[in-house]
């Protein structure tokens, strides 16, 4: 039972953090295809980089989501900004096995008996559902506080990429007024043709700035922010049903098929075909049948 009870913390632990391959591969691939085009049509990278523009857009999409979102919320996406960079290592099979493993135990002890397991997983929101089903909670109850649970992480998800959403809105108007700024600019020396175009090109670079980060981080940021909102709610909808799985009583193995549904990556193995029966080794006292067409011979 101790072995059993220590592999069954140990697996419960949640992963740590470790970088989206997907996103900084996708921005690395996404600036080296704008300036690698940049380079081919024989222009420079100095083209691009004009602080002023910078600060114009940044600015000016920033302050516009400020007076859209509350400070709180903005504040909150910013720091949720990680979640785009970097993900959770969880491990769906081995939170399957941790509830398998407590509702073996339930079933011969008692749910009471899984009390000391709660206090000591560290996923909160499974250690949150497994302490209600300790204490009796109603199982109605139990569902109706843990999907509130649920809800409210989603809301505050959504609102972190909303943030996000309605800066992939604003930076290309932002980069537009910023393109206008400049031609004003331009405007006031006509009379020297060369400084023309170089303002005008200079100008438009505002443009390639708000559309370049709306379309490269601002709205997949808030893309990315769902999706990892979906795959939490996934895993919460899972451990939800484990557990009130446990406390119906239900058999480990339905327990089991229930949950293998929400593993995208199952590692069982594939049942292997049943092997041909053996036929008996002779001397073994076994008498061997005579083929049906064949005779018995005569003494």
């Amino acid at each position: 039972m101790d072995a059993t009870k220590s592999v069954v913390k140990k697996r419960a632990k949640p992963g740590g953090l470790k970088p989206d391959m997907a996103t900084i591969s996708g921005i690395v691939l996404a600036m080296t295809g704008i300036i690698g085009g940049l380079l081919l049509e024989k222009g420079s990278i100095q083209d691009l980089t004009q602080g002023t523009a910078a600060m114009i857009v940044l600015g000016g999409t920033f302050g516009a989501v400020l007076v859209t979102m509350p400070m709180a919320t903005v504040l909150r996406a910013f720091r949720g900004l990680g979640g785009v960079f970097f993900e959770t290592a969880s491990d769906t099979a081995a939170t399957i096995d941790s509830l398998i493993q407590y509702a073996t135990k339930a079933r011969k002890q008692g749910i009471v008996s899984l009390e000391t397991d709660a206090g000591a997983i560290d996923d909160p929101y499974l250690r949150k559902a497994l302490s209600l089903a300790v204490d009796g909670t109603d199982l109605q109850e139990l569902r109706k506080m843990m999907e509130i649970d649920i809800a409210l992480a989603e809301h505050s998800a959504e609102s972190d990429a909303k943030v996000w959403e309605a800066a992939g809105g604003y930076a290309p108007t932002i980069g537009i007024i910023g393109a206008v700024m400049g031609l004003i600019q331009v405007m006031k020396h006509l009379e020297d043709i060369k400084e023309v175009g170089h303002g005008i090109a200079v100008a438009f670079v505002a443009t390639v700035y708000g559309v370049a980060s709306a379309n490269i981080l601002f709205l997949p940021a808030a893309a990315k922010l769902r999706m990892r909102m979906n795959e939490a709610s996934l895993r919460k909808d899972m451990i939800l049903e484990g557990v009130i799985g446990i406390v119906e009583g239900l058999n480990p193995t339905l327990i089991r098929m229930k949950l293998d549904a929400y593993n995208p990556h199952p590692e069982g193995k594939k049942a292997k075909p049943p092997k041909p029966a053996k036929a008996p080794a002779a001397g073994a006292g076994a008498k061997r049948a005579a083929p049906p067409d064949v005779a018995p011979a005569r003494p």
